[in-house]
């Protein structure tokens, strides 16, 4: 409705949920349902032909974000849209357009002893086994900006929504972290952002240092703790892939290295399930 405010001569809305049943009642309510149509199914299916006198499209429209950026693999059903149905000519936009993720280290004693080191003895007994298992999940929350211990984060991928191939969403970089201040790293944790197209460009970023919004920020904590000084650096590399059985999760795997004046650490491919 908003793109029909805005001057589009035909808006196609796509769902592949019940919601799209409401939606036709609140586009007819509106008194837009001339320029707006809802087509309930979904894109990698549907057929928009009926729509598009030449069965192509503009611009490209999609909320496709999730937790760590690519949890649940919706931009693979971005990519489908483009290839399908966006026009041609190279002229066509996409909204938004340009995607990056960052990572940095945090301090996090507090959680990490009440939810983490919490299994080693519990009431007496041992549930260590526990403790791996809740290392191996990350934890999506907030953070706070105070928490971060390293100096300027560490960008790890870059996405042009305009380009990228199903194949270049499994990918594998290399990370450097320099500490701020003496402090202990007890995590990595990712954040993201986004830019749109247009004479202004504007997006938005998940970061702890700016506002907050519902994607949060996913924190992987390490199977060891850090003792870290200024200006000292952890090294790694950081993995991320599909499930290979449920394609809405991700696999990461996290390497890193530490030599400093306190502490010596090396870890080989940590593995991280985000469902």
């Amino acid at each position: 409705m908003f793109a029909a405010q805005a001057g589009a001569r035909l808006v196609i809305g796509v769902d592949m949920s019940s919601i799209a049943e409401q939606a036709k009642v609140i586009v007819k309510a509106n008194k837009l349902d001339s320029v707006v149509k809802i087509v309930r199914g979904k894109i990698e299916e549907v057929d928009l032909t009926p729509y598009c006198q030449l069965g192509e499209v503009d611009i490209i429209v999609s909320e496709w974000m999730g937790y760590a950026l690519l949890y649940e693999s919706m931009l693979d059903s971005v990519i489908i849209a483009r290839d399908k149905w966006m026009r041609k000519d190279g002229k066509g936009l996409i909204f938004p357009d340009r995607a990056t993720m960052y990572l940095v280290a945090i301090e996090d004693g507090d959680y990490k002893d009440e939810k983490i080191k919490f299994w080693d003895n519990v009431y007496g007994f041992d549930y260590s086994c526990i403790k791996d298992l809740a290392l191996a999940e990350p934890l999506v929350d907030t953070v706070d900006a105070k928490q971060i211990m390293t100096a300027d984060p560490c960008k790890i991928l870059e996405i042009d929504i305009n380009k990228v191939k199903y194949e270049d969403l499994n990918f594998t970089s290399k990370f450097s972290l320099k500490a701020a201040r003496n402090d202990y790293a007890h995590g990595i944790l990712l954040y993201w952002d986004v830019t749109f197209p247009g004479h202004k460009v504007t997006g938005f970023s998940t970061s702890p240092q700016c506002q907050y919004t519902h994607w949060k920020q996913v924190t992987f904590y390490l199977r060891e703790d850090l003792i870290m000084s200024e200006d000292e650096t952890m090294t790694g590399v950081f993995s991320c892939s599909r499930n290979a059985i449920n394609h809405r999760e991700l696999d990461i795997r996290i390497s890193y290295a530490f030599k400093g004046k306190h502490q010596t650490c090396k870890r080989e491919a940590d593995l991280y399930r985000l469902r």
